[in-house]
């Protein structure tokens, strides 16, 4: 089993190895694109004023933009630890040990719009870009990515059960059809179900967690339901595609 997690936009500083090395990433089919992007977003920093309108960035985040003109000579971290924010705190990827931390590791791969698709360990630099932003000059980077990420996808189904946490944009750059797909909705007290914004990264970053470290091998949509529900959560399936089903919070 596969569990794809979305990325982040917030990403851990520095790094404790040797700059980024595409040639040892794993998918080593998306080589030329990603070294295309790399070679872009170096370039494109260099002019500020076009990189923030590419990227939808202020002026207060011009870091964002020194983060990426280093993209070739930044240390690099495992790709598990180089994404944070809500989902992965949920997730706790640093907590693991043993056994756990063994299946996790192997089980997760993360969705990237710069490097298309991750193993946890691939070891990659902090970055900025997201699957919705436009290179000037360049097709969209869904039309970019989907010939070649969509075919590497579909060999990792051919073997492999994929459970699929990523957002519409990331499900955009390369779309697994035999996928479990993964919703979350809060419901009310009279009953009223209603979409999961914020929130939604943290469920999914519990579910990720039960998925990676579970001692069972899911084969089906069933099967990843029933290792939710021993994890506590309430989960109803329709195919291939499961619900996660929330207490509505205060104000939602």
């Amino acid at each position: 089993m596969i569990v794809l997690l979305p990325p982040s936009e917030t990403k851990r500083t520095g790094g404790d190895g040797p700059p980024l090395r595409l040639g040892e990433l794993s998918s080593p089919g998306l080589t030329p694109l990603r070294s295309a992007l790399v070679g872009e977003l170096v370039e494109l920093a260099s002019d500020p004023l076009t990189c923030r309108a590419a990227l939808g960035l202020s002026p207060a985040q011009d870091a964002e933009i020194q983060r990426n003109a280093a993209l070739r000579t930044a240390p690099a971290l495992p790709a598990i630890r180089r994404y944070t924010g809500v989902l992965y705190d949920a997730l706790d990827i640093e907590s693991l040990r043993g056994a756990q931390a063994t299946r996790a590791r192997a089980r997760l791969f993360i969705g990237s719009a710069l490097f298309g698709l991750l193993r946890a360990d691939d070891r990659v630099p902090a970055y900025r870009l997201s699957a919705t932003s436009k290179i000037p000059d360049k097709p969209t980077l869904a039309v970019r990515w989907r010939p070649v990420l969509a075919p590497a996808l579909a060999e990792l189904a051919a073997e492999n059960l994929i459970v699929d946490l990523r957002s519409g944009s990331y499900v955009a750059l390369g779309r697994t059809p035999s996928a479990i797909s993964v919703d979350v909705l809060a419901q009310h007290p009279d009953g009223r179900r209603t979409s999961v914004t914020h929130f939604n990264k943290a469920y999914k970053g519990r579910l990720a967690r039960a998925l990676a470290t579970t001692k069972a091998e899911p084969n089906d949509a069933a099967a990843v339901a029933a290792v939710a529900r021993r994890a506590g959560m309430r989960v109803e399936r329709r195919g291939n595609a499961l619900t996660l089903v929330v207490p509505a919070g205060p104000g939602r």
